[in-house]
């Protein structure tokens, strides 16, 4: 808040005219109440794109020879045309006895002429080459003319075909004479009555009527566009015939036309042609190889834009949702490879999202971790799994998805996978960069520190990937995120074996990678300018000190950690090589935690031991251009002077002369931190005359009444001082000098309740701020009114608590 800039003189109004500054709402005082300890945030480590769609990014820890290929070559030859063939229907048993064969003369009343047996040997492998030659066309699904047959002779039609059949069989053998004879008159039977057409004649007259001309006009036509229009139209065709899926007779000839055209070299076509095949619910080979047609389409990102119009998504879905795991494992894996390159796009995202994605990926997972190492699927279904960890990342972005990981029970299936694929970097990776992304909402990260297996898995992780700092990193921030709220959470890391010892060993492994590259750096010549953003292992130090901050909260890990002298003498040695132009929230970060361990007094304290020397290493930083690090190492400062040695060190570097030029800084953060140290200051009577000669006194009083009415602890602090530094008053003008009367007129309007308490406010604002009052400021500002107005006072030296 910025000062008022009425300020009260000697000749100045009435205090009642004075503008006071707005008086903040009970939030605002919560949010920026100064606690002793404080968390610290930092920012999720970046994760940047993959130049290149892929199966495994370039980061990915197996060896090649051992990970599916991710660009392969793919042709008709690829598909199984053997596969294409319906399953056979039942045939007819044959009759127990001979039927008598009995010639019959030509009759011109007659419906059906019967020919004769073939008298010869010769004769009967002539009819049985012809029947061969039928047979292989009747399978290919040509015996029918390739004009299109209207629809009201589509009857005639295939009685006269029947009859064909029925007319050579009698040439051949009698059993299956018989069988036809029988099927022809079940065929006439169903004709008595039209309305009991079954299934497969309404179907058999469709394939004529619809479906044939399509596949004549697919196997004829020679442009793109034109087959991607005639794809569309079979695809609508079939669905409104209701022939998706393994129950059509027809179906080998759809499929072999179909997979004739995957050697036209068409994203687009194969698209369309990949979208039909999926609805015939192929399996096997076929099922694999239109897969990886979805997934080679999917790899280009300038597909996107056709895969959005062309569903392709519902289709890949409903592969994930039906297919047996097991069965089609490596099916599935370029399945779940093709949707996480679509998640990879905003709009197919939101759409994988909308359609249930989340708890179908989910519940993949569920199948995936039964299981068991031992299994020979193991290993395959782990390049499964890296597939469908990618994908819940990106879905991680989305706030629907959000919610249904959490409802759909994902923190405890996420922490099944990683410790079951412990020894795989790339299901690891991903999912800690889930769980990095989900544990900075509340909720999420509430659901994780409830889970205590998870804190086990990150030690186990961090000890055995140490130097895999994309992984460490985030291991970090997520132990940051849960450490920052929750005093559980603190507890339960803690508590866990080697949890300490592991911090510490990553902190010496970065912190020397760091020296090195900062140490190559200046060999160099310092070469260009200094890189902007944190280095990996600046990073890394960065959200390993925070996740120590935090963990200081807890009153008896922070006062432990205190006396842990390597945590300490590792915080320390960033303040000795690192400056704030280096990496400024890295020096920070360890200036905050410092402050953080120097608020216990302890004994054996790490901080009290070494007190001196961190504060010849804060001198550099309060000198720094960084207004942030000024605050951090006066804050520290604030703790350290209460030993005599500190204050010392203090008056002898002149570092007072700075704390007293900081309450010009009209900043109350800034003003609350330097006053504390002059407090401190101010309890040896031997270093009170500093706050007269370097004009503190009026400094002070202008702080207060810029800031009173609206920071009652920092006004508190403000009378706090001048009540040390007037303990020997002999005369308010003497102690005083010029200030004296505006200090007295200003305690009495602050001490007037009707006139700096808003009762316009809220009841919990005002409570507050009144709570504020009468219990920091108002004891002290009259005791100090008192004593300026009676020019004397027994009353005993106040001393600061630690901030």
């Amino acid at each position: 808040m910025q000062a008022s800039k009425n300020k009260i003189t000697k000749n100045a109004e009435p205090f009642y005219r004075l503008s006071v500054p707005k008086q903040k709402t009970s939030t605002e005082i919560i949010n920026e109440a100064r606690n002793a300890l404080r968390t610290l945030r930092t920012q999720r480590p970046f994760t940047p794109a993959e130049d290149q769609r892929k199966l495994f990014g370039s980061g990915s820890s197996g060896a090649p020879q051992n990970r599916p290929p991710s660009v392969f070559s793919l042709h008709a030859s690829s598909f199984d045309l053997a596969e294409s063939r319906p399953v056979s229907g039942v045939r007819l048993s044959p009759l127990d006895h001979k039927p008598i064969l009995v010639t019959f003369a030509k009759d011109e009343d007659s419906s059906i002429c019967l020919p004769k047996p073939p008298a010869d040997a010769a004769e009967v492998r002539k009819v049985s080459s012809a029947r061969a030659r039928l047979l292989r066309r009747t399978s290919q699904g040509n015996f029918l003319s390739a004009k299109m047959i209207p629809p009201d002779q589509s009857k005639n039609v295939l009685i006269h075909t029947i009859s064909r059949k029925i007319t050579l069989c009698i040439c051949v053998e009698v059993e299956t004479f018989t069988e036809y004879v029988l099927l022809f008159c079940m065929y006439f039977e169903g004709l008595e009555d039209e309305t009991r057409i079954n299934e497969s004649e309404e179907e058999e007259i469709f394939w004529h009527v619809k479906i044939l001309p399509i596949l004549h006009e697919l196997e004829k036509e020679d442009n793109i566009e034109n087959l991607c229009l005639a794809c569309t139209k079979l695809y609508q065709a079939l669905n409104e015939g209701n022939m998706f899926g393994k129950r059509f007779k027809r179906r080998s000839v759809l499929l072999k036309t179909l997979y004739k055209l995957v050697d036209v070299d068409s994203d687009p076509l194969c698209l369309k042609l990949a979208k039909i095949i999926l609805a015939m619910k192929v399996d096997g080979k076929n099922l694999l190889s239109v897969c990886k047609l979805a997934f080679k389409i999917c790899r280009n990102e300038k597909n996107d834009y056709i895969i959005q119009n062309d569903r392709l998504l519902d289709c890949l879905l409903e592969v994930l949702r039906t297919e047996d795991l097991q069965k089609n494992s490596e099916a599935l894996l370029y399945c779940m490879g093709a949707l996480k390159f679509m998640s990879g796009n905003a709009v197919l995202l939101n759409e994988m999202a909308n359609k249930g994605a989340v708890e179908m990926f989910l519940q993949l997972m569920k199948q995936i971790n039964n299981i068991k190492e031992n299994d020979i699927h193991f290993s395959d279904l782990g390049h499964l799994l890296v597939q469908l960890t990618a994908s819940l990342r990106n879905l991680a972005d989305l706030p629907p998805a959000r919610r249904q990981l959490l409802c759909n029970g994902a923190v405890s299936e996420l922490c099944v996978a990683l410790e079951q694929r412990m020894n795989d970097k790339d299901v690891c990776t991903y999912i800690v960069r889930i769980f990095s992304k989900l544990s900075s909402y509340n909720d999420f990260c509430g659901a994780l520190a409830d889970c205590s297996r998870c804190y086990i898995l990150f030690l186990a992780l961090l000890n055995k990937h140490q130097k895999q700092q994309d992984l460490v990193i985030r291991i970090i921030f997520i132990l940051g995120n849960l450490t920052e709220k929750n005093n559980q959470a603190r507890e339960q890391f803690f508590k866990e074996k080697g949890s300490v010892n592991t911090l510490i060993s990553l902190f010496q492994t970065y912190r020397d990678l760091d020296l090195n590259a900062q140490k190559w750096y200046h060999e160099r010549g310092g070469e260009g300018k200094h890189p902007k953003h944190p280095s990996e292992a600046e990073d890394v130090l960065i959200k390993l000190i925070r996740v120590l901050a935090n963990l200081s909260i807890h009153p008896s890990i922070g006062a432990a950690l205190a006396a842990a002298y390597r945590v300490v003498e590792l915080l320390i040695t960033v303040l000795e090589y690192k400056s704030v132009d280096d990496c400024e929230e890295l020096v920070i970060s360890a200036a905050t935690t410092i402050n953080n361990l120097s608020y216990y007094e302890v004994k054996n304290s790490a901080v009290q031991d070494k007190k001196l020397h961190i504060a010849e290493m804060l001198l550099k930083l309060l000198m720094s251009n960084s207004m942030d690090g000024v605050v951090e190492a006066v804050r520290v400062f604030g703790n350290l002077s209460r030993y005599h040695e500190i204050c010392d060190f203090i008056i002898l570097k002149k570092i007072h002369k700075f704390m007293i030029a900081l309450l010009d800084a009209k900043n109350q953060d800034v003003c609350f931190s330097a006053c504390g140290v002059l407090l401190n200051l101010t309890v040896d009577k031997n270093k009170r005359a500093f706050l007269m000669e370097e004009g503190g006194i009026g400094k002070l009083v202008d702080c207060l009444q810029d800031f009173g009415p609206a920071d009652w602890q920092l006004a508190c602090l403000i009378c706090k001082t001048l009540w040390n530094y007037s303990e020997d008053i002999t005369s308010a003008a003497s102690c005083f000098g010029e200030d004296a009367d505006v200090l007295l007129v200003l305690l009495t309007s602050l001490l007037d309740e009707e006139l700096v308490l808003d009762y316009s406010l809220d009841r919990d604002s005002r409570d507050y701020h009144k709570l504020y009052w009468e219990r920091e400021f108002k004891p002290v500002a009259e005791k100090l009114m008192d004593r300026i107005q009676s020019h004397h006072s027994f009353l005993p030296t106040v001393t600061t608590t630690p901030f």
